[in-house]
């Protein structure tokens, strides 16, 4: 079965269908020293490409594991996905970078096998997803393999026990069986000069190539091609892009593993003629509202109808100003460091026909005298008559010592999603820090709230309707005979199609 569960929820099932192409996302010529390469040197010139990752820190709290998993593995309404339990969907996680409740971090590679240093590996999303604590301790250390006898464990989803040769494996459900093939492919590809050590020696062994052993390479390649990336995977290969900087490609390319392992190894690859996985995502499949520009302010152009609202300043002075080089400047230095109060006020933005928001700009900061910036500016947010500080920590704040421009990061603004909003950046300054404040390229981006659709158009002229359906099964095989009370990732089946769902 290709069709995995796709975050169309109980409170979006219903919307338009679209189509998502994976290159799309691929930067441009990220893949081209690829070209004409194959077998163990396509395999090294992978390794080239995706050795380095900006991994984020190991846990929860701000900036590590838990914040990344509520980008990468959360559905629309907040519940956090598990790939190796029958509780596919579980309950909803309300602040970023919390652990979810009865939940652990799960290493599908475990870090025993290279003896538990805290590496890039020990860190990389690609290897880390959100588990029930349960069956974390169940599949233990061992690798991945086709179990023959679940004698340990078997939850309906994972089974656990001994393989052909006697020996412990875990076997994923094969609705997540080419997920976790990939997933194993990426890792023996990405960190193939670590030592391996342990159980890990059961499908690995030292080296640049295979790294996987043969009948390892030969189940994976199998359960990949039957289970072909769709909407999920390509989803959570993007946003781990977008924290890391490296990605997973094989699940852009989904016969980049025949290439590297399999039949094709006596052919070069070539990323530009091949096929990638946006052509059989799931062409049958309605996804999720994709997120969408509510604002854009670049600032070097207009002033945005942007306002200034001033507190103290020196008489005849103005602390912000627009420059069309720079964008809105805000400083109280005027030959000397003076007292400066001020706020660069937004027009009112409308976000009521949108269930998530968040925003992001450029900003410099300069001559702040060994003040950080965060200390002395702040961003604020007028709603409902009431103003309200963003936690500075939401922000990547520049140092303070330089005119060059960074980005702000995506600054969640869920909390005001249907309601209408102003931006406040508001500016300080005195006698002993008089720093400049440099903004724009503001973006405002949301997904729309699709909870009022009622039925899912696709491209073929046909529409999914939830209420309706030729059979539903959990992802075990067990027929649902109540879907509207069920909760957690369905199997339907409508009018000679299967879906996934999840509610």
């Amino acid at each position: 079965m290709t069709n995995k569960p796709l975050r169309a929820f109980a409170t979006i099932i219903a919307m338009v269908g679209a189509y998502i192409t994976s290159a799309a996302q691929i930067p441009e010529g990220y893949y081209d020293s690829l070209k004409g390469k194959k077998g163990a040197e396509l395999k090294n010139a992978v390794y080239n490409i995706i050795k380095d990752a900006n991994v984020l820190s190991y846990g929860s709290g701000y900036g590590k594991t838990w914040w990344g998993f509520w980008q990468t593995d959360r559905t629309e309404d907040g519940r956090f996905i598990d790939r190796y339990s029958p509780e596919s969907i579980w309950p909803q996680s309300t602040n970023q970078g919390a652990v979810g409740a009865g939940m652990n971090i799960e290493h599908s590679f475990p870090k025993s096998w290279w003896g538990k240093t805290e590496n890039q590996a020990y860190k990389d999303l690609y290897n880390l997803m959100p588990c029930e604590s349960k069956i974390n301790s169940s599949k233990s250390n061992y690798p991945m393999g086709k179990v023959v006898n679940a004698s340990i464990a078997d939850n309906g989803a994972t089974k656990v026990g001994k393989g052909s040769d006697g020996k412990n494996y875990w076997e994923p459900a094969d609705e997540w069986k080419g997920d976790f093939a990939r997933g194993y492919m990426y890792m023996a590809t990405c960190y193939k000069d670590l030592k391996w050590t342990g159980a890990g020696l059961q499908i690995l062994q030292q080296g640049d190539y295979p790294t996987l052993q043969k009948w390892a390479y030969e189940l994976f390649i199998s359960w990949a091609k039957a289970d072909k990336p769709t909407q999920l995977e390509i989803t959570r290969n993007n946003a781990v892009s977008k924290i890391q900087g490296n990605r997973n490609p094989y699940v852009d390319f989904p016969n980049l593993m025949e290439y590297v392992w399999g039949d094709s190894i006596d052919y070069a690859f070539d990323p530009t003629h091949t096929e990638c996985s946006g052509n059989y995502s799931g062409s049958d499949t309605p996804i999720g509202p994709s997120e969408e520009t509510i604002k854009e302010y670049v600032f070097t152009q207009d002033d945005g109808g942007f306002t200034t609202e001033t507190t103290t300043c020196p008489e005849g002075k103005t602390i912000w100003k627009l420059k069309n080089e720079y964008g809105w400047v805000g400083s109280s230095y005027f030959g000397s460091m003076q007292e400066g109060d001020a706020r660069l006020v937004s027009p009112e933005i409308d976000l009521s026909e949108y269930a998530k928001v968040t925003m992001s700009f450029e900003h410099a900061a300069n001559k702040m005298n060994d003040v950080a910036p965060k200390d002395k500016f702040s961003v604020e947010i007028r709603c409902d008559g009431n103003t309200s500080i963003i936690d500075s920590g939401l922000i990547k704040w520049p140092k303070g010592t330089s005119w060059t421009y960074n980005g702000s990061g995506d600054i969640p603004l869920n909390d005001y999603a249907g309601k209408k909003i102003q931006i406040v950046f508001h500016y300080t300054g005195n006698t002993e820090s008089a720093g400049t404040w440099e903004i724009k390229n503001l973006h405002i981006k949301g997904i729309k709230n699709t909870a009022s659709i009622s039925a899912a158009t696709l491209s073929d002229g046909s529409f999914f309707n939830g209420n309706a359906s030729d059979g539903c099964y959990s992802i075990n095989g067990q027929r649902i005979t109540a879907p509207a009370a069920y909760r957690g990732i369905m199997v339907m089946k409508q009018g000679g199609k299967t879906w996934k769902v999840a509610k």
